[in-house]
């Protein structure tokens, strides 16, 4: 049976915490991991931009790198380009989003924290989101990008400044009533849940995307019309960037740990 071929792709790091899930539950892939950190962060650009930005880069490292599916582990991405990205490809593409459902199931006191990126808070998608499955929840709010640069941090071995965690949650550790659920609506803040539960004493339920995307991937890799050309073993990870920097180079201390194979530039022609 021929190995399956997956990319998980991201505007950066992030979506290591999608690949540990993954892995967990398929551990009989081959996987890609591209990250476009040349336009990182995806939050800061033009949604039209965005989506046009990522059907180009996305198309061409499939032509050279056929994969059975794709994976957009970036919540920026997921919210804006989902429906257009399907339309464009024809192997199934898995997306990332707030899990605000599964909180608003989870939650004892009907307080629930979302913590995202600035862009996921304010999407409509979002707000569609907590619309639907939360409107007689308390929904909470706080968009960072320090949080981000703290989870990369980690990444790179340094020590989690836990003052500047605690500062970013203070509006919630405030409160008379606490969020006894926190939705972690950007993939880079799975990798922070121990320091994030130690921020909150251990009381509070974290809740994110990658449990729900490894087995909605493990579900479609036991369809049979899913064959690669590529039959590869053993078993490899490679990873792919838009950008070499300095950055970079100490976030693949990172990939190293989690036993990635190679890395490698990746560039298109604009």
């Amino acid at each position: 049976m021929p190995v399956k071929q997956l990319l998980i792709f991201d505007s950066g790091v992030g979506g290591l915490s999608i690949f540990q899930e993954v892995i967990k539950q398929s551990s009989n892939v081959n996987c890609y991991y591209l990250s476009d950190n040349a336009y990182f962060p995806y939050g800061e650009l033009d949604e039209n931009q965005l989506i046009e930005r990522l059907i180009m880069l996305l198309t061409e490292f499939v032509k050279k790198h056929p994969v059975d599916i794709i994976i957009i582990a970036c919540n920026s991405a997921s919210t804006v380009a989902l429906t257009s990205l399907r339309a464009s490809f024809s192997m199934p593409v898995v997306g990332v989003v707030p899990a605000i459902k599964p909180a608003s199931l989870k939650t004892k006191n009907g307080v629930i924290g979302l913590v995202a990126t600035p862009a996921t808070i304010h999407r409509d998608y979002t707000k569609q989101l907590v619309k639907q499955f939360a409107a007689d929840k308390s929904v909470l709010n706080i968009g960072s990008t320090a949080l981000v640069k703290l989870a990369e941090d980690k990444l790179q071995g340094k020590t989690v400044d836990k003052q500047k965690l605690k500062a970013i949650f203070q509006p919630w550790l405030s409160r008379e009533i606490r969020p006894d659920t926190l939705v972690l609506g950007c993939t880079h803040f799975p990798l922070l849940k121990k320091e994030i539960s130690d921020c909150f004493e251990n009381r509070v339920a974290l809740v994110d995307s990658g449990e729900a995307i490894a087995k909605r991937v493990a579900l479609l890799l036991k369809d049979e019309k899913l064959e690669s050309d590529k039959v590869q073993y053993p078993v490899s990870y490679d990873a792919f960037y838009t950008l070499r920097d300095e950055e970079q180079c100490l976030l693949e201390r990172a990939f190293i740990n989690m036993s990635f194979d190679s890395f490698s530039l990746f560039s298109i022609k604009k």
